[in-house]
């Protein structure tokens, strides 16, 4: 009986429909919106991508922009913004006839790679196609993957100059969006951002800022607090770790540095709900945590990051 809260074929469910634009760089929500359930999933995208690109714009004249986006937005109506507003774009784009017939033979390559190395193949093509409802053609690259679990064909549209040339960098770094991705899932899992159990769309709205804004601070409080190690392999660029080594990393990362990579219950377990007591009286409020507390140093380098904020004088 809520507002707007329509039924979704695909995912079978009564539900809102949120949609969420955020930063790679510091994993910031920047545009957030609630949707109607039964809507397209980028209905109203090309809107909120305009409005952000006009105000990062006034404040960084020539600032580059680059928009990934799963198949969902890959819809030309999100290309017309692109390209309208100067900006680069990559989209996952949902293969059908054509797509797949003009990579039959980059699959059918990388199964017989497979069948004779039992070796896992990857292989890239990219070449330029125009759909029907496209004003002009535009740059695919497919990805063609065989292994023992079978085989896995995607494709990818862009207009970035390098996918010309180096077309599996182009999709490797389109992929990499899968990390933004885990910030829906913390927001989800971690902020309980569903959680839109008011009757008025509005009110529903607001309670997917008010969870949005507790991302953003749990967010920047993570940037600020990270002490991540050194890799072990001696390697300054962890970035270019690979397989079980980034994984170890990453594993003794966790250990390390829990709240630099904490997830939102992480921060609760260790940050949040501790066990205090609190004494009040006539001059001030004390709060007295156990001295053994393991995480104690932690607590203090948030509390000293805090107060290096400049004061705001009131008034």
């Amino acid at each position: 009986m809520q507002q707007l809260s329509l039924f979704h074929g695909y995912f079978d469910q009564y539900q809102y429909f949120p949609s969420f634009i955020t930063s790679a760089d510091n994993d910031q929500v920047v545009v957030l919106s609630l949707r109607p359930g039964a809507v397209h999933a980028a209905l109203g995208a090309d809107d909120d991508l305009a409005y952000l690109v006009e105000r990062l714009r006034q404040v960084w004249p020539h600032v580059h922009i680059h928009v990934r986006g799963d198949a969902g937005y890959g819809v030309p109506w999100m290309y017309k913004v692109c390209e309208r507003l100067g900006i680069d774009y990559t989209f996952g784009l949902a293969a059908n006839a054509v797509l797949q017939k003009c990579s039959d033979s980059l699959l059918a390559q990388a199964v017989a790679n497979f069948e004779a190395t039992k070796q896992p193949q990857r292989l890239f093509d990219a070449f330029w196609y125009q759909a029907g409802t496209w004003p002009h053609a535009r740059w695919v690259i497919v990805k063609a993957e065989a292994n023992a679990q079978g085989t896995n064909r995607r494709f990818i549209v862009t207009n970035r100059p390098g996918a010309h040339l180096l077309p599996e960098a182009a999709y490797d770094e389109y992929a990499a969006r899968g990390e933004s991705e885990n910030r829906n899932k913390e927001l989800k899992c971690g902020l309980a951002i569903d959680r839109t159990s008011d009757h008025r769309f509005m009110a529903n709205f607001f309670r997917l800022y008010l969870h949005a804004m507790a991302f953003n601070l749990l967010a920047r409080m993570r940037h600020e607090v990270a002490c991540p190690p050194p890799p072990e392999t001696g390697d300054p660029v962890v970035a270019a770790l690979q397989g079980k080594a980034r994984q170890r990393y990453f594993a003794r990362r966790r250990r390390i540095d829990p709240l630099g990579e904490g997830q939102p219950g992480t921060w609760r377990r260790l940050l949040i709900k501790v066990a205090a007591t609190i004494h009040v009286s006539t001059r001030r409020i004390v709060v007295r945590l156990s001295s053994s507390w393991p995480y104690l140093d932690w607590y203090r380098r948030v509390c000293q990051f805090l107060q290096s904020f400049p004061t705001v004088a009131s008034g």
